[in-house]
């Protein structure tokens, strides 16, 4: 009997109030049958309200969704087949080495809760992300 086991993703970032929750969002959208997608922050935040409405613009409704630590993970002993961080270049470099034989990767998005701006000048630059997040994703699966 031949079983396909889906693979576990963990997507990483700085609060996990943005960029990571995008990526699990996007993913789970559309690569549900294949993964298994949880996202977790070093330093686990509040959602972005910004990004709220840059995903609910696509469709996509994160405003339930909890930010969770990378501990929470780790405390658990969870291993994955993908650890992907999407965090800018410094705070990739803090994240934890998961336990197990998971790829590590690193996917470079620039930081929501940096922008300055009004609301609508932000969510410009936020939706660019999530295209950036949305397309990265898209090539991968098609990888």
């Amino acid at each position: 009997m031949d079983i396909k086991m889906k693979k576990s993703v963990l997507f990483v970032c700085s609060h996990n109030s943005a960029r990571s929750q995008m990526a699990e969002a996007y993913l789970k959208k559309a690569g549900s049958k294949k993964f298994e997608v949880f996202s977790a922050g070093l330093e686990p935040g509040n959602l972005n309200a910004v990004v709220v409405e840059a995903m609910k613009q696509d469709g996509i409704d994160i405003s339930g969704n909890r930010t969770k630590s990378v501990n929470e993970f780790l405390d658990a002993g969870v291993e994955f087949d993908y650890v992907i961080t999407v965090c800018d270049e410094s705070s990739a470099e803090q994240c934890p080495v998961f336990p197990g034989k998971g790829e590590r990767m690193h996917w470079g998005f620039e930081d929501p809760s940096a922008l300055e701006g009004t609301f609508d000048e932000k969510i410009i630059r936020v939706k660019q992300i999530r295209d950036q997040i949305r397309s990265r994703i898209d090539s991968w699966l098609e990888e």
